[in-house]
Parts: structure tokens; sequence; C-alpha cells
């Protein structure tokens, strides 16, 4: 009887998660500027906001766009990882840049790859003449593959200097997955922030999380929430548009297997996500 009644419980927080973020899908969303210089969002019946993301100024506070660039290892981290952050910037006119370093060629398929992160991100509103992708010879996607940080970092600080870039969001030192590639492309941007400290750009990680947060799909939200009270330095980002997420995955054809199709509907990463923010 007791598994029942937890199973019960389980069913009704997911469905009331589920409930608040596509109710909240449909409401539009404002910021306020507190006093002290911190940003809070607040989405319309939607437990959703943004705690201390201050470094990045929205559109509309300063009236210019803010340039924010995601560095990614692959095509399909954006919309595995990273949706939620880039539906919510996008949303709120952020001038988006993606950098990813390989075409993910690891099984031969590169240049397909490539045209579905093209893709993918017409349907993110990430614009396709602010994607570069790489194909690197010293950078090519597998496990036990090394990426240089030095040539990382030199590539990061180039596309920083060409776009104007203020902020830069990547993953953090286990990538998510663990992944070798991401957590050589989070060294890269710290060896580039480190050697480039004058630039005061802004550096913020994606927080891995464990293994029952990382597969507990909506019902995350809830614990985000939670977190942010113990560690209010990070910020939280609900999704607003979680089917958005799940259509741009769906355009990474080659890699839509039933095993990713369930990663994304259970994934949390679908739903929130959490950052933090690198302290050179």
């Amino acid at each position: 009887m007791a598994w029942l009644v937890v199973a019960l419980s389980l069913i009704v927080i997911w469905i009331a998660s589920i409930f608040k973020v596509f109710f909240g899908a449909t409401s539009s969303s404002k910021a306020v500027v507190l006093n002290d210089g911190k940003y809070f969002t607040f989405f319309p019946l939607v437990l959703s906001f943004m705690q201390q993301f201050d470094d990045i100024s929205l559109s509309w506070t300063s009236g210019n766009k803010k340039n924010v660039l995601f560095v990614i290892a692959h095509p399909d981290d954006e919309s595995m990882f990273f949706s939620p952050t880039i539906n919510y910037l996008a949303s709120n006119g952020y001038n988006l840049h993606m950098l990813c370093f390989s075409t993910g060629n690891a099984d031969g398929m590169g240049s397909i790859r490539k045209n579905e992160l093209h893709q993918a991100c017409a349907v993110l509103r990430v614009p396709l003449q602010q994607l570069k992708v790489l194909d690197h010879p010293d950078l090519q996607d597998g496990f036990g593959r090394v990426w240089s940080h030095d040539l990382l970092a030199k590539i990061i600080g180039e596309e920083v200097s060409n776009h104007d870039i203020q902020t830069i969001i990547t993953f953090d030192n286990y990538g998510v997955s663990g992944h070798c590639n991401h957590r050589d492309v989070r060294h890269g941007v710290l060896k580039f922030l480190k050697t480039n400290s004058e630039r005061n750009i802004k550096v913020w990680e994606l927080v891995s999380l464990n293994i029952f947060r990382k597969y507990s799909g909506p019902i995350d939200i809830w614990l985000s929430l939670l977190s942010s009270k113990r560690h209010p330095s990070k910020a939280i980002i609900i999704n607003e548009q979680p089917l958005k997420s799940y259509e741009a995955m769906a355009k990474h054809l080659s890699q839509w297997v039933w095993f990713r199709k369930l990663f994304v509907s259970f994934s949390s990463y679908t739903y929130a996500n959490t950052l933090n923010k690198i302290n050179p």
C-alpha cells in the first residue's frame, strides 16, 4: 500500500508540474530590475524565475540587444540540454550566437548532423547567420578524443571579438552527461576567461544534476526552486515552451531514436536549467 501512495503522489506532482509549465507557455513574461541590480523574472501562472542573472541585462533595459554566446560540443547539445535558457533568452530579445565545436562526425554523419543543427536552431530562433559549426581536424567528436584547451580558448576569443559577446553560456566541469568533449569545452572557456579577464566577459555554466534529478522531468522544477533557497547565487530558468524543445530535438532525425525520445520527455533539462556563474 505504501508504494501505491508514493506512486500516486509522484503522478500527481508530475501532472501538476506539467500543468504549470504548459499553462505558463501561453503567458507573457516580464522582468523586474531591483534597486540592487539583480534581475528576477516572473511568469504569470508559472513558478518561473531567474535569480541573480544580473550580468545579462535585458534588451529593453539598456536599449541595446545583449550578445550571448552558447558554446557547445555537438549538434543536439543545444536541444537536449540548453533549450530552457535558449527559449527564455530568445523570447526576451537577446541576440543569440552559437558556437558548436564539432559536426558530431563520430559515426560518419557529420554533414547530416550539421544540417540538422541548422534546422533545430531555426525552431529555437537562433539566427542561422549567428551559428558557427566547426569541422576542425583536432576537434573531432568522440570519446577518448582530447581537445586542446588552448585551441578552444583561441577560437572562443575570436568569436567573442567578432560579435561583441558580453556573456557566454556553456557546460560545467562534468558536462551533464560526462562526455569528455563537453568537459573540454568548459575547460576551453575557462582558459579563455582566465587569459582575458580584462574583457569583463560573464560566463555561466549549466549545472549537472544527479541521476534522480536528471530524470525527474518537470518535477525538477520544484526541486530546482528548493535548491535555489540553499544556493541563491544560481539562476533557475523554467522552460515556458517545452514543446518547442521537443520539436527542436526532433529535427535531429539521425539521433531521434527511441531512447532519446524518452530522454527528452523525462529529462529535467527539457523543463528547467540551473546556471552557475563562473568566476575566473
